[in-house]
């Protein structure tokens, strides 16, 4: 029997937890288990995020998988030439599936194969209109190799732009429930993808499409036979076999497949074309920069948001993204970022929870961002701004000295350079800083603790300070 392959293929000890209130005048000290708790468990979700991102990659049905893979009968001439090759097209055409399309009919010709097969399942088109022009005009070249689109498998579609690839096939067949049509109009009235979408049933009645195929396989075997531009193909070979009742039945067998697959960076690239990964990527990135900057170093969560942020990115511009969308997203954790720093949830909290949503619901002209998913991202940005940024953020810059009056006097030195901002470290425990903009202080200096506002430490250098800005 043929065999057919798929190849898809930071712990502290413990500090202490400021209280800015002016009543307050002791620190609360946190254990260092539930300040180990908290650290791993950012850690966890940011590894979480990364993992999800390259597992989605390698896993999402973007891309079908490698190649070749040989799947002849033993007694059947090893041939390369009865060979298809088959590219699995999933969402949105864009950039860089227009390039794998091009490239795999380029190989297909330089393989010599029987004919490259497209299944199809997408939405719409990102190209330009002469973008998706050239690609059908690649796609129709008689000189190069006959080209078949199958739509499917269950509930595939080819709608949009996607429908054009349908139009420029040489042979299409169908798969069960599936819908093709709604093409942008180019002036042709006669152009039966216009403002119509077609069922599997439709399309086979309509002479759109003439292979009726469940599966993959199936459709390969039935290629075979017809004609393109004066060449039969020569896909699948006869053979008898049994059914389930002991009668003997006449089966085509294919003589084999070889699947593609695009990089991983381009399966990356494309996956983030979608509209619901574009928006979490983006919402993701920023958060996490946002943690970075506030806890004062560099670390995993940098790196994931920096990832995900840049595939976020790309995929906005591939999408029709409007820039207010943009813009409110950024207002949004402007304003959380406001409140962390003041240590509370005050009227910016207010102010970057309703950019947030406005900003989730104006993103893309055009497909949309599910409404539970912007309801998901929602609760969990205003947690994690609310709840969880605050809490580290006392962890991470917090002292273990007991009382603030014990604070005021202590020696450190400056982490990074303070001016008027910055991080010292004060007894071992980082905290940032602000110095008088007349006495900035280098990074290595040693500097003094003259005051405390909330979980900032106002500091000064040991010699120069300028002590009249205290009043």
């Amino acid at each position: 029997m043929h065999e057919f392959s798929t190849l898809n293929v930071r712990t502290r000890r413990a500090r202490l937890r400021v209280r800015s209130a002016p009543e307050v005048s002791h620190l609360r000290v946190r254990s260092a288990p539930e300040v180990s708790r908290l650290r791993r468990l950012l850690r966890w979700l940011s590894a979480v995020a990364l993992v999800a991102a390259a597992a989605g990659a390698v896993f999402a049905p973007s891309v079908s998988s490698a190649a070749p893979v040989q799947g002849a009968r033993s007694q059947q001439p090893d041939n390369l030439a009865n060979f298809v090759d088959v590219i699995d097209v999933n969402g949105y055409i864009d950039r860089v599936m227009r390039d794998f399309i091009i490239d795999s009919i380029e190989g297909s010709v330089a393989n010599r194969s029987q004919a490259l097969i497209i299944q199809l399942n997408s939405p719409g088109s990102l190209l330009s209109e002469s973008e998706l022009l050239a690609l059908e005009q690649t796609i129709r070249d008689e000189h190069r190799i006959p080209v078949a689109v199958w739509v499917g498998g269950f509930k595939a579609r080819a709608k949009g732009g996607a429908a054009r690839i349908v139009a420029a096939a040489d042979i299409v067949g169908v798969a069960g429930l599936t819908k093709i049509g709604n093409a942008p109009s180019r002036g042709d009235a006669q152009d039966p993808f216009v403002g119509r979408l077609y069922s599997d049933r439709d399309a086979l009645n309509a002479k759109i499409a003439l292979i009726d195929a469940q599966v993959l396989v199936q459709f390969v075997g039935e290629l075979d036979g017809r004609t393109v531009d004066g060449k039969v193909l020569e896909t699948a070979f006869s053979e008898k076999v049994k059914n389930g009742k002991g009668e003997e039945v006449t089966v085509n067998r294919p003589y084999g497949v070889r699947f593609a697959k695009i990089g991983l960076l381009q399966r990356l690239l494309h996956m983030a074309t979608n509209p619901s990964i574009a928006y979490l990527f983006v919402l993701i990135g920023v958060s996490l920069f946002v943690f970075e900057f506030f806890t004062g170093g560099i670390g995993i969560a940098a790196i994931v948001g920096l990832m995900t942020f840049v595939l976020g990115v790309s995929g906005l511009g591939n999408l029709p993204t409007r820039p207010l969308g943009v813009v409110l997203l950024l207002v949004a954790m402007l304003g959380f970022s406001i409140d962390i720093q003041a240590g509370t949830p005050r009227f910016w909290t207010g102010v970057g929870s309703i950019s947030l949503v406005l900003g989730s619901l104006l993103l893309f002209d055009g497909p949309k961002v599910p409404i539970y998913w912007i309801a998901i991202m929602t609760v969990l940005i205003v947690l994690f701004m609310v709840n969880g940024m605050p809490t580290m953020v006392r962890t991470r810059f917090a002292t273990p000295t007991i009382g603030r009056e014990a604070m005021i006097g202590e020696l450190g030195v400056a982490s990074d350079a303070v001016s008027p901002d910055g991080v010292v470290t004060i007894n071992g425990a980082p905290w940032r800083a602000r110095t008088n903009r007349a006495t900035p202080i280098a990074a290595g200096e040693p500097v003094r603790v003259v005051a405390i506002d909330g979980l900032l430490l106002e500091v000064e250098p040991l010699e120069g300070a300028a002590k009249e800005h205290r009043g």
